[in-house]
């Protein structure tokens, strides 16, 4: 299984930023859109870090790489990065389903929009040219999944995710640079389906759903954004 996260701190650019670490029991199966370890494939470990603001590196897989290797992980793995603080993560399980979220929403966006006529402010690497805006969202299914419900699960996991954010009065269906992991066991029979009302996409839908709402209907100090990332 997906063990519960620790929190490490790095010093880098004179602050000291914090780092969400996941370690497998045993290597799981990923689907994931993140930077560092996407697409599908067999993974051990998990790092969300956060960044600052005015992120602006062109190299964030091997930042990434960079960051694990001093968490003292190694194998392969998956990384994210984020202007959320991490420590800030929101858990919510269902049906055995563990859902971790960390969530900003200073730049929502509809995904499918127009054409943008000119830049609007540097951004990370991936954001198109928006500021840093960003959920996060890793999922622990305690069922394999064969490779269409893995994919399947992404998909719901992201339609969860929108559906909080409609809920939350924000508009948009998320932000220029979201990421989904959905792990699984590598043995067992395999689940044929991860729909929204699927055996494990319903509960990983409703665990997804409460935790990116959650996340953003915490308030945020005056002057700031309603999220940090």
């Amino acid at each position: 299984m997906l063990n519960e996260p620790s929190l490490c701190t790095r010093r880098e650019d004179g602050r000291d930023l914090p780092v969400l670490v996941w370690r497998a029991e045993r290597p799981l199966l990923s689907a994931s859109s993140a930077a560092l370890g996407g697409g599908l494939g067999v993974r051990s470990w998990v790092i969300n870090a956060t960044v600052p603001m005015s992120y602006d590196r062109d190299d964030p897989v091997e930042h990434l790489a960079e960051l694990a290797a001093g968490c003292g992980l190694d194998g392969s793995g998956v990384g994210l990065l984020t202007g959320v603080d991490v420590a800030k993560v929101v858990a919510r399980t269902d049906t055995g389903v563990r859902v971790w979220a960390t969530v900003g929403l200073g730049v929502p966006i509809w995904a499918a929009a127009p054409p943008e006529p000119a830049p609007v402010v540097a951004a990370v690497p991936g954001a198109g040219r928006h500021p840093v805006g960003t959920v996060n969202t890793v999922v622990y299914v305690p069922a394999r999944l064969g490779p269409a419900a893995l994919i399947n699960a992404v998909a719901t996991a992201t339609e969860a995710k929108a559906q909080a954010i409609a809920e939350l009065g924000m508009p948009g269906t998320g932000t220029p640079t979201d990421a989904v992991t959905v792990c699984c066991p590598t043995e067992g029979p395999e689940a044929p389906y991860g729909g929204p009302r699927s055996t494990w996409g319903a509960p990983l839908a409703r665990a997804v759903h409460r935790a990116v709402l959650a996340g953003g209907a915490r308030p945020v100090p005056p002057g700031s954004q309603r999220s940090g990332g």
